[in-house]
């Protein structure tokens, strides 16, 4: 469970979240005109951080914002909000949106970015679901740039929200037939010795911790198949799991109402999962 700690960030300021004020004219508020990012924290440190700033920079590019600080500025933010919120483990959410303005779709000009962070307490080396979780299929609906971690998640909301009414933990977006990701994570199965996933496109957001689960597949034996798969596959398959900043990977045991492995927890997941724990690990304790 996330629990919000009490110091946030905003535009250049260090405030208690009770203090912290947002104008109702925000480009962010009123049209979801911006982008937002999550770095896990373990033992006060950040990890995963280069493939953060690489994507986060890629998002703001892509909507034509720019970040008022160098990249060592803010990480140097970053690591003062873990230190006044004395966060262990957790994480950090930031949110920048293209600023204050009258009502215009069009893209304002020159405008002062609103730049928010705050940081979570959430357990993250050790997972609440080992024994797997639960999901169910739902039509993607959002629009088509999916690689921009936009902060309109309208769509990804009600994916979730169907999930919850099904009593699953999360929901594979479906299109053409095919599953995109989860809601909020990315997604993944394991066939015959191999390890299935989407290719990256502007259909799916570029998941931070794919990378290393496809090389730590690679070193423990998996073939790799890079590919779309169909809700038949994942019910057929070996192993199924996701993956997203905080929860790194969950097993999934059942889909539709349907069990996968017997609705056990596989050989590989956890072995993936003990390969990343070991990974950020060695990443936090080396700052």
């Amino acid at each position: 469970m996330m629990q919000e700690k009490e110091i946030v960030f905003l535009n250049g300021e260090f405030l208690h979240k009770d203090q912290a004020k947002i104008s109702i004219f925000d480009r962010g508020f009123i049209f979801g005109d911006g982008i937002y990012e999550v770095v896990p924290v373990v033992f006060s440190k950040m990890v995963d951080r280069e493939e953060f700033w690489q994507r986060f920079e890629r998002s703001l590019g892509a909507i034509k914002l720019s970040l008022p600080y160098k990249k060592e500025e803010f990480e140097d933010i970053l690591k003062d909000l873990i230190a006044k919120n004395s966060l262990k483990e957790g994480g950090i959410y930031m949110q920048i949106t293209r600023g204050v303005a009258s009502r215009e779709f069009s893209f304002v000009k020159n405008l002062k970015p609103t730049i928010m962070t705050f940081a979570f307490e959430c357990s993250v080396l050790k997972s609440e679901f080992e024994e797997g979780v639960s999901v169910i299929s739902v039509p993607d609906l959002r629009w088509k740039r999916r690689d921009i971690k936009s902060i309109s998640l309208l769509a990804q909301c009600y994916a979730k929200e169907q999930a919850v009414e099904a009593g699953a933990f999360e929901a594979f977006m479906i299109e053409d037939g095919k599953v995109n990701e989860a809601s909020s994570a990315s997604a993944f199965i394991i066939k015959d010795q191999a390890l299935i996933t989407k290719p990256f496109s502007n259909a799916i957001l570029p998941g931070i911790r794919r990378l290393n689960i496809l090389k730590f597949a690679k070193e423990l034996g998996l073939k790799i198949e890079q590919r779309a798969f169909s809700m038949q596959e994942v019910y057929e398959a070996d192993e199924v799991f996701i993956s997203a900043a905080t929860l790194l990977l969950l097993s999934v045991v059942k889909a539709d109402g349907k069990l996968i492995n017997g609705g056990k927890v596989g050989k590989y997941v956890p072995k993936l999962r003990a390969k990343y724990i070991e990974k950020i690990t060695k990443e936090a304790l080396a700052q």
